[in-house]
């Protein structure tokens, strides 16, 4: 399928100052669009100024929230190359999204390629500092206009992008967690395994709970046993325990296939490290730190990258973790990726794949 592009007639300024972008606050001037119509697929690929979309009041995502995103960015080297990190397995994890919530599955391929030609259309929006890319969020959208719950047989495919710094305004910083008691994210056989939009909204009160605690972050315990860890809000999360570093698995399904976590994983083993994927539970991790042996945890995500966690708080316990630093493998794991990403380290995984080699600082 061709992508037809009609430029933006008023570009909007640049950021003058890349150092203040925080995350997510800013849009680029073009966007992506493709319609899905029953009995016709995915057609009408489109790359036009970045703008509202009109919907009606009935609009199934609005009531039903059939809907589901993705997360990616692009990465500019000192080079001036611009460079995408491993964008198939945002693609494949789509999907897999869309199938959970009965929405058409896209071209996989064809997706990595509209995120390159929206990426190309906005390259001068990708900014030049240390630390700084631009977000890509890939999302679709039912927008039959009917008060009744079924698939939808209309949606709207879309990608926006945005120039983002630091997820964390204190950058590297290690977080406050609160480990949530009461509030359950997501159960075997629902969408926890997705990135579904309801997801997010659900995440919220706890959220809140924690932020007036001074927590940055929640961690989910299951919702069957409510002793397993799960991940953190918008993160996976890894723990260093005796040596050894242990994460979440994904087989009970109500856990996120992190990109970001997939590849920690195995950039951990390439390095000799030795990691498990199993459930562990919040009770392990509280004899591990009464005998001395929690060594460290951080979250993992496209957003952040790593995220190292500094203290967690579960009921009346309080464990803080590396004495306020950020721990070794959290450092290592950052320096490895992001080295990667920003192509100051050799690809040895066959990771990223160049937009254009065209644009230069």
């Amino acid at each position: 399928m061709d992508i037809r592009i009609t430029k933006t007639t008023a570009p909007k300024a640049k950021p003058a100052d890349e150092s203040k972008l925080g995350f997510g606050k800013i849009t680029t001037d073009h966007m992506f669009l493709m319609n899905y119509d029953e009995g016709q697929g995915w057609h009408d690929a489109r790359i036009v100024p970045y703008g509202p979309i009109e919907l009606d009041p009935t609009a199934m995502c609005l009531h039903y929230g059939q809907a589901d995103f993705e997360g990616m960015k692009a990465y500019r080297t000192a080079e001036g190359k611009i460079q995408l990190f491993r964008p198939m397995e945002n693609m494949k994890r789509l999907n897999l999204s869309n199938d959970r919530l009965c929405i058409p599955a896209i071209d996989e391929e064809f997706g990595v390629k509209a995120v390159k030609t929206l990426v190309e259309v906005d390259a001068d929006w990708v900014p030049h500092n240390v630390g700084t890319s631009l977000y890509i969020r890939p999302f679709i959208f039912a927008v039959d206009p009917l008060l009744g719950v079924h698939p939808a047989k209309h949606l709207i495919f879309c990608i926006v992008c945005s120039p983002v710094g630091a997820y964390y305004a204190s950058g590297l910083a290690p977080v406050k967690i609160y480990v949530e008691p009461k509030y359950v994210r997501a159960v075997t056989g629902g969408t926890g395994f997705t990135k579904a939009a309801a997801n997010y909204a659900i995440s919220l009160k706890a959220q809140e709970v924690a932020s007036k605690q001074g927590y940055e972050q929640v961690l989910w315990l299951d919702g069957v046993h409510r002793k397993y860890i799960d991940e953190v809000g918008a993160m996976n999360v890894f723990f260093v325990v005796d040596g050894e570093v242990i994460t979440p698995s994904l087989d009970r399904g109500s856990i996120l296939g992190g990109i970001t976590r997939k590849s920690c994983i195995e950039v951990l083993r390439d390095k000799g490290y030795k990691v498990t994927e199993r459930d562990i539970s919040i009770d392990e991790l509280e004899e591990a730190f009464d005998e001395g042996k929690f060594d460290e945890a951080f979250g993992t995500g496209t957003a952040a990258v790593i995220s190292p966690i500094g203290e967690l708080k579960y009921g009346d316990k309080v464990m803080p973790l590396t004495g306020g630093k950020i721990g070794p493998v959290s450092q290592m794991l950052y320096d490895t990726l992001t080295g990667i990403q920003w192509g100051k380290l050799e690809d040895k995984f066959n990771w990223i794949e160049p937009v254009s080699d065209q644009y230069r600082i």
